[in-house]
């Protein structure tokens, strides 16, 4: 399931200003193309060169997650009750998680290809799902859904839901036991040791 979280994630960027203006599902094929476009044709990406890796996905996948509210949905109603300093090192910590997360998985994009669905939206609307397919050879296709809301930077988004399961919801379990455990400074410390190469 990382793998096509990362490649979901991956297809949601680009480095151009015009994308702040585009509706959802132009974006979403727009970037799609052109970064699965360099992830297969890059070669310190396709040799595994990490600090490419990371450079690819701080620069195309990044400026498109809107990453206080990923956290705050998250954290569910553990969230109102953070500091604003903990709600601080809450989005620090989980955006070096994710990056973690892309950057492992991404040299495992051979031969998937992306189809995308007509989107269900009003015109003026500010939440919407654009729903893709990542089509595997000789498998049965995977369906990656983006959840995506209207900021004043464009299009930005919230959530992934690759298979049917949310990234959020995904993290939101894992988040409140560990706040069960040892609190909010617990779950920070908890991130803080993965990020730093813990388990």
């Amino acid at each position: 399931m990382t793998l096509f979280r990362a490649v979901a994630a991956c297809c949601m960027f680009a480095a151009a200003a015009a994308a702040a203006q585009e509706a959802p599902d132009a974006l979403v094929r727009r970037v799609a193309e052109d970064t699965l476009a360099l992830i297969k044709s890059d070669p310190k990406v396709q040799a595994g060169d990490q600090a490419r890796i990371r450079e690819v996905v701080e620069t195309k996948l990044l400026p498109y997650f809107d990453f206080e509210r990923i956290t705050a949905l998250a954290m569910g109603r553990n969230w109102r009750s953070a500091s604003p300093e903990q709600q601080k090192q809450l989005v620090e910590q989980f955006r070096t998680l994710l990056i973690r997360t892309y950057s492992g998985a991404l040299t495992q994009y051979k031969d998937q290809k992306m189809e995308f669905k007509p989107l269900r939206a009003e015109d003026n609307a500010t939440d919407v799902t654009v729903r893709t397919e990542v089509v595997r050879s000789g498998q049965s296709p995977v369906p990656i859904d983006y959840g995506m809301t209207r900021t004043p930077q464009g299009w930005k988004v919230y959530d992934v839901i690759v298979a049917g399961v949310s990234l959020v919801t995904n993290y939101r379990d894992e988040f409140n036991e560990q706040i069960k455990k040892g609190g909010i400074d617990g779950l920070i410390k908890t991130l803080q040791a993965k990020n730093s190469g813990g388990k």
